[in-house]
């Protein structure tokens, strides 16, 4: 019997893996990996593991979880090490608990590597802590991607009036309903709010505005991209130490707020 090695990678940035993270590529006969991971990453593994693409494209055909289980039994079960290599951390919008729950159900013998959160890294890079003391003491990790029949309303009522800091995961496409929910359930129009663009990676870009403004900022940004929204992205005017990508049009919250 093999076995398997759940791996969140980190944010983008190579050097923020883990280093038992690293033991498990290393080691690795074969490796599944997402669509984020960093193709850097791959090269730290033996010449002779084998790689299977395992990732979720949301503009095109993937592979279906249930493959992806199937293929992680089969190859332990065949006496392989393997490690499923994902973005960020596999407990954090990975399917890292399904996946754990297949294996412990098929009796494989499994390790969870946890990994570097783009919810925390990506505001990290852009200046943003995503709490502080004068501004907020809680946070939400948020998903815009949510399950068939969800009632997005009250969703979105309770973030509103909940957590100071929200960090917002997949949202970029659903941006103008999330603004929108927001200051419906009592969240200020100049809430603000930062589009972090490839956070960690040299790519990275980031946009801010507020509730009521960001989305005639956003058209530079695609996914991924993390979104933070609350009162600490105002720290990023002086704490921004990342030096990123520019662009043209960039506005920063200074410049919306005395308009």
């Amino acid at each position: 019997m093999g076995k398997v090695f759940l791996v969140g990678d980190g944010p983008g940035d190579p050097k923020l893996l883990t280093i038992k993270g690293l033991k498990a590529i290393k080691e690795a006969d074969v490796i599944l990996y997402d669509r984020l991971v960093n193709k850097d990453i791959l090269s730290c593994a033996s010449t002779s593991t084998k790689f299977f693409y395992c990732g979720k494209d949301p503009n095109s055909h993937s592979l279906p979880q249930e493959a992806t289980n199937k293929m992680m039994v089969t190859l332990a079960r065949k006496g392989h090490t393997v490690t499923r290599l994902k973005g960020g951390d596999p407990f954090v919008f990975g399917r890292g608990g399904e996946e754990a729950e297949v294996l412990a159900s098929n009796k494989i013998p499994f390790e969870i590597v946890p990994g570097i959160t783009s919810g925390i890294a990506a505001p990290a890079y852009a200046g943003i802590p995503v709490t502080y003391r004068d501004y907020s003491s809680s946070v939400a990790f948020v998903t815009a991607v949510n399950k068939p029949g969800m009632d997005k309303d009250r969703y979105w009522e309770h973030l509103a009036n909940g957590p100071e800091t929200l960090c917002v995961y997949m949202g970029v496409k659903p941006l103008p309903e999330i603004c929108e929910l927001l200051m419906h359930h009592g969240r200020s129009e100049v809430t603000p709010v930062a589009l972090v663009h490839m956070g960690t990676s040299q790519q990275q870009i980031t946009v801010v505005g507020t509730l009521n403004s960001i989305l005639d900022k956003k058209h530079h940004i695609k996914n991924p991209a993390m979104i933070v929204i609350g009162e600490v992205v105002k720290l990023r005017e002086n704490i921004n130490w990342f030096t990123e990508q520019t662009i043209e049009s960039e506005v920063t919250l200074t410049q919306i707020t005395s308009t």
